[in-house]
């Protein structure tokens, strides 16, 4: 090669470190979305708060209601505002990430699947670590279902249509039943819907000798499984989550974040439609006879009827639509003046949603397991649950809010991102612009604007 040429391999490879290097830095926020994510992180701290975050304890006295009114009100509002609602939001969020993440590498020239892949085997590991602590933790399925997204990236949208709703209408159920009702023979009576709570024999070892490792046990050697059940099995309530997947990726490709503020129209439009298909699912169900769906739960031995699959499709449908209004109407409320000086202090939270979590998890393992304060929280009313649920939520917005002032990134997002380019991502702000080498205004202003 002659002096001064340089090869095009030279040039290609340079072209992708430089391209790697640009993936590896922030990307611009959409602060709508961050929090939106915020608002779903709050459903998701109350319901398990009322959920006793999963873990099984024994309060060491009876606790007496403060109202019982407010407590039955409290259960009624987790059972039918707040469960499958907001985590639906948190889903869907995480397809549109997808998205996001895929489109901008692919601007750049970059194929960032494996990249992807390795971020989810890694966000995998995060879920497997946390699981340790409380079983709900469900970003090890989601990770799951990341790697499931790569394939279906390229798919033309009516193809990724018809697959979520296939998944919504519950087909994996119908086939999962159809194999449990011939295994049984087909008999022609309706089976005895029945409760699928199993009463064990004799105390478990991480009640009777509590210790933070026989919880970790016992969440992996009993409650793995029943994770792995209500997901995949006929409750299927991983399939709705990888449908929500899809669809984050459609809304995507449809840039229909980056047009918010051009159809406020259209967006009070799918308001009013995702409110009447609620109305109108929700009247449906209530026209079908009583069912007991918790039978998906264990029905061996029990013929699953066509009633029991028609209701359960539906409520998930329900679900969606009711997913659908709470995100219309936050963005709605979001970009009016008063709605949105409000609601913008969540952008903090959502950017730290991956930390927010699992701090949740974390703070709910120690208020629940008996070797914390379990004896104490196992017991407490719904009424308390709720108002601590909403302490914990309140401050973790101030934390995240006084982390973003002096970094980029909240702790477990800059472990991730590091872990995922396999080098130490900057994290202080002070060090990413010397870094840069800009101490220009409008640097200062890009910053500000990230806070």
């Amino acid at each position: 090669m002659s002096k001064g040429k340089i090869s095009p391999i030279h040039n290609q490879e340079v072209h992708y470190m430089e391209a790697a290097k640009t993936l590896s830095k922030p990307l611009k926020r959409i602060n709508v979305l961050d929090a939106l994510r915020g608002f779903a992180l709050l459903g998701v701290v109350l319901i398990h708060m009322l959920q006793h975050f999963g873990i099984f304890s024994r309060a060491v006295e009876q606790v007496f209601p403060w109202f019982r009114a407010l407590d039955e009100t409290i259960q009624w509002i987790g059972q039918y505002i707040i469960m499958g609602r907001f985590i639906n939001i948190f889903a869907f969020l995480f397809g549109l990430s997808f998205f996001i993440q895929m489109d901008s590498a692919s601007r750049k020239g970059v194929d960032f699947r494996g990249r992807f892949a390795w971020r989810m085997v890694i966000l995998f590991f995060m879920g497997i670590l946390a699981h340790s602590f409380y079983p709900l933790e469900i970003i090890s399925v989601y990770a799951v279902f990341g790697l499931i997204m790569i394939p279906l990236y390229k798919s033309k949208n009516w193809v990724l249509l018809l697959l979520s709703g296939l998944l919504l209408v519950g087909v994996p159920r119908t086939i999962l039943a159809t194999i449990n009702n011939r295994a049984l023979g087909n008999p022609s009576l309706e089976q005895v819907e029945r409760s699928s709570l199993v009463v064990a024999e004799g105390t478990p070892e991480h009640i009777a000798n509590p210790s933070f490792f026989n919880s970790a046990k016992y969440n992996f050697n009993q409650r793995y499984m029943g994770k792995l059940n209500y997901q995949f099995g006929m409750v299927g309530r991983g399939y709705v989550t990888l449908a929500l997947f899809i669809l984050g990726l459609v809304i995507g490709r449809l840039r229909f974040f980056e047009s918010l503020q051009v159809h406020k129209r259209r967006n009070l439009l799918l308001f009013l439609g995702f409110l009447l298909g609620l109305l109108l699912i929700s009247l449906v169900l209530s026209m079908f006879p009583s069912v007991e769906t918790r039978m998906l739960f264990n029905p061996e031995g029990n013929v699953v009827s066509d009633r029991v699959l028609a209701v359960k499709a539906l409520e998930d449908i329900e679900l969606i639509f009711f997913s659908g209004t709470l995100i219309m109407g936050f963005i709605i409320l979001y970009q009016t003046t008063a709605g949105g000086s409000v609601l913008k202090i969540l952008s903090p939270y959502g950017r730290m949603g991956l930390t927010n979590y699992l701090m949740q998890g974390l703070v709910g393992c120690f208020l629940f397991s008996m070797w914390a304060f379990g004896p104490y929280f196992g017991g407490a009313n719904p009424t308390k649950l709720f108002l601590v649920g909403i302490l914990i939520y309140a401050g973790q917005i101030l934390l995240s809010r006084f982390w973003l002032r002096h970094y980029l990134y909240g702790p477990l997002e800059w472990l991730w991102r590091s872990l995922t380019y396999l080098r130490i991502q900057a994290i202080r702000k002070k060090k990413h612009v010397e870094a840069k080498g800009k101490q220009s205004e409008g640097l200062s202003a890009l910053l500000d604007r990230n806070q």
